[in-house]
């Protein structure tokens, strides 16, 4: 090997060297020293072993997926390097995402994990690093994307909706947790007694069924979404049990089981009409309504249903009759007065029968009275009389509306409204007029469209009436001042305006006086007076402790004279030190606002 290779052997005179320029895996081998000179030869081998960090190992495999976990395998890599393989580095990313993050911080020495704390219904990568003595491989290739999904918990409430002889209805309600794989359907299962022994289950009291998975036989094919479900094709006075699963794309739920065997034959329930209490007292609708009636009833096997209107057969033409399981509904698009009567329905099963009866009113106005009679004419009055409607409307007549109109104008005027008898005086007509009158009929649907009108009118005659006009004497609304409001005692600040207020009414209007101290108050610049509307003001500018005094505010008129007083007391500001820290309050002073702004000092009242 003596050369300037890569790997080459340097001789010296007491030593030989064998050099190998950037160790490659295949350098790895026994290396053989041969000696040779007059004396003889000699030999030596040396083993010499290239390490390296280990090759990736090959992508991982998700072989199991939970709501927020998953279990990965994988298997070592092809190369470990030279050097055993210590353990494994897991990453995990989302799919979406290029971020990844270390699972384990301490080496994992099997080849397969568990990463937990995933979100359910995100897609996820994972990928290893293999670690030896050299150091830490390149990362393996991600998996293939998995989704954490979780499967349903299982069905609720599972109860025996109906039993016939061949058939077994059982409803149930969806799971509590249904989670990020949303739910596709459910599957019914059943099989008879004697292929299984129940036992009871500790945790929640309902049975639980030790049986092979083939001796439950599905009831339906395929994926059903409702909640209710009918078994069919069993024998007569078999015995079944029952269970149900919800699925889903992470599979089937731990199965919901009903707490006992059910027994494949008819029950025979006596019928039962449940009437509602709307329909316990008569039932009323005006024409051309609608009717929509739902009885609810009971009884198994079905029961048979009869319907009678006054004792006869109802005509279908006329009146729909829609009849299920469990309800019955009489439904008339428009209701006419032909409608109203008695409907009788029978239930039956077997040989128990169960009636009830509906009484239906269609109500509509009543027609007019069938006629109206002036009976008498005195002074301004007439008198009135008139018969009942013919037609009541199918209802009770609830009062009538009488309305006049005079001859010329023959315009209607309201009278009296809701008026119960049928004679009425109709009072305080205008004398020399002449007046027509006509009623209405009012039952709860309302007035009649018509009225009856009096044949003969009724003259208000004049003869014996002499009008006199009425004497009215002026009102003298002459009134001496009084104050309706008084003066109130008041506090000024000196250097602040101040205003005194009350208020006074009188006619003629009083003359206003203000007065300090007994002295009137004329041309003085310090003082404004106003009056408004009987709202006296004086206003003094600027006071000072001198204005302070008792002011009197004096109305006088024709008819007389009224005075009214009150104490102004204007206080003084003192200014305060104006020294660090918190002033000192002499006694009988306290502190207010500063009077100026932007000022630094404090202000102080005496008091």
């Amino acid at each position: 090997m003596e050369g300037s290779g890569r790997i080459r052997a340097e001789s010296y005179p007491d030593s030989s060297t064998l050099v190998i320029d950037v160790a490659e895996r295949d350098d790895s081998g026994v290396y053989h020293i041969n000696l040779k000179n007059e004396a003889g030869e000699a030999h030596a081998s040396i083993k010499i072993k290239v390490v390296d960090l280990p090759d990736p190992p090959v992508a991982p495999t998700v072989t199991e997926v939970g709501d927020d976990w998953c279990i990965m395998k994988w298997e070592p890599p092809a190369y470990d390097g030279g050097s055993p393989i210590l353990g494994y580095f897991i990453e995990r990313k989302k799919k979406q995402s290029s971020r990844w993050m270390r699972l384990n911080f301490d080496l994992c020495k099997e080849t397969t994990f568990e990463p937990k704390k995933m979100i359910e219904g995100v897609a996820y990568e994972v990928r290893i690093f293999a670690v030896n003595a050299i150091g830490i491989s390149k990362p393996s290739m991600p998996s293939r994307p998995f989704v954490p999904l979780a499967v349903t918990s299982p069905p609720t409430l599972l109860a025996v909706d109906s039993v016939t002889d061949t058939t077994v209805t059982m409803k149930w309600r969806p799971p509590d947790q249904i989670g990020a794989a949303g739910l596709d359907g459910y599957v019914l299962e059943y099989c008879f007694e004697g292929c299984t022994s129940a036992k009871q289950s500790d945790e929640n009291g309902e049975a639980a069924y030790d049986l092979p998975a083939d001796n439950w036989l599905p009831a339906n094919k395929d994926l059903i979404d409702k909640t209710k479900f009918t078994i069919t094709d069993l024998p007569t006075d078999s015995k079944i049990f029952v269970r149900v699963k919800a699925i889903n794309a992470a599979g089937a739920s731990e199965p919901k089981y009903y707490s006992q065997p059910i027994l494949v034959k008819e029950i025979i329930e006596p019928p039962k009409i449940r009437i509602p209490r709307h329909l316990k007292q008569t039932y009323i609708r005006r024409v051309g309504e609608a009717v929509n009636l739902v009885i609810p009833f009971q009884g198994k096997p079905r029961p048979e249903l009869t319907w009678k209107k006054d004792g006869v057969e109802i005509d279908k033409n006329q009146i729909n009759i829609r009849n299920s399981e469990t309800d019955t509904i009489i439904f008339i698009r428009k209701a006419e007065r032909s409608h109203s009567g008695k409907y009788d329905l029978q239930v039956k099963v077997d040989k128990f029968v169960e009636t009830a009866s509906i009484d239906i009113q269609i109500v509509d106005r009543p027609g007019p009275p069938q006629s109206v009679k002036i009976e008498d004419v005195w002074g301004e009055n007439v008198a009135l009389t008139w018969t009942p409607p013919k037609d009541d409307g199918n209802a009770a007549i609830t009062g009538y509306t009488i309305q006049k109109a005079d001859k010329k104008s023959m315009e209607w005027f309201t009278v009296i409204e809701h008026y119960h008898r049928t004679n009425a005086t109709i009072t305080e007509l205008v004398i020399g007029n002449e007046y027509y009158f006509r009623v209405f009929s009012e039952n709860m649907c309302g007035l009649s469209e018509d009225a009856t009108m009096t044949k003969e009118s009724a003259v208000i005659a004049k003869d014996g009436k002499i009008y006199k006009n009425p004497v009215y004497e002026d009102f003298d609304f002459s009134e001496a001042p009084m104050f309706t409001q008084p003066l109130v005692n008041t506090y000024a600040i000196a250097g602040y305006n101040a205003t005194l207020n009350c208020s006074v009414r009188g006619n003629p209007k009083p003359k206003i006086t203000w007065m300090k101290n007994k002295v009137a108050i004329v041309d003085d610049p310090r003082y404004r007076m106003f009056s408004n509307q009987g709202v006296c003001t004086l206003e003094i500018r600027k006071p000072s402790p001198y204005d302070g005094g008792t002011y009197c505010c004096k109305a006088v008129n024709d008819l007389g004279t009224v005075e009214i007083e009150c104490k102004l007391e204007v206080k003084v500001i003192y200014q305060g030190v104006d020294t660090p820290g918190q002033p000192v309050f002499l006694e009988g002073q306290q502190q207010v606002d500063s009077p100026s702004a932007g000022s630094s000092c404090k202000a102080y009242l005496q008091t």
